[in-house]
């Protein structure tokens, strides 16, 4: 079967659905780190994505925004010279009520009978306002981290912002 787009799951419709402990088997989630970089410095400017509309971002989006700033930020500033931190987890479970195509598909399909459908997939939902990404970095850094978080806000299915948090004695 072909996975559907992800603008089928963007806008949030429906209550939340959570409860692994009730359905059977749910997809894992492809976010392999939600921490990356020094995790121990003390970096004094923070550049943070902000999301702007409520929405769901699936697990899968989440992942390739992350592996677009991880590689950003390492080519610029190294492996020990920021710290990226993602501040989401995809908890929604997205369910599709597959359809069978092709010839002879009406009399296999039982169409909108049982439509309850299957978990496919993770998703975060996010509300406005919320943080997604978290990168600290020093003064030389800056760009480099601002240009990351523009790449990864590029992957993302709703529009972002990105806010500068400067440490207290620190003015660019």
């Amino acid at each position: 079967m072909v996975r559907k787009p992800a603008s089928m799951y963007r806008n949030v419709k429906q209550r939340s659905f959570t409860r692994r402990k009730y359905m059977g088997g749910v997809p894992g989630s492809q976010v392999i780190h939600y921490d990356m970089g020094n995790k121990t410095a003390d970096f004094p400017i923070k550049v943070t994505l902000v999301v702007e509309e409520r929405c769901q971002i699936r697990h899968t989006a989440l992942e390739a925004a992350r592996i677009t700033a991880n590689r950003a930020l390492t080519t610029a500033a190294g492996r020990a010279g920021f710290h990226l931190k993602l501040r989401v987890y995809p908890h929604e479970v997205l369910r599709e009520n597959k359809q069978a195509t092709g010839a002879g598909a009406d009399r296999v399909s039982s169409g909108m009978r049982g439509a309850y459908g299957k978990n496919v997939s993770t998703a975060a939902r996010v509300s406005v306002g919320q943080k997604i990404f978290t990168v600290s970095v020093n003064k030389e850094h800056f760009e480099a981290a601002k240009n990351s978080m523009w790449r990864a806000g590029q992957k993302l299915p709703t529009p972002v912002r990105i806010v500068i948090d400067k440490g207290q004695e620190l003015v660019l």
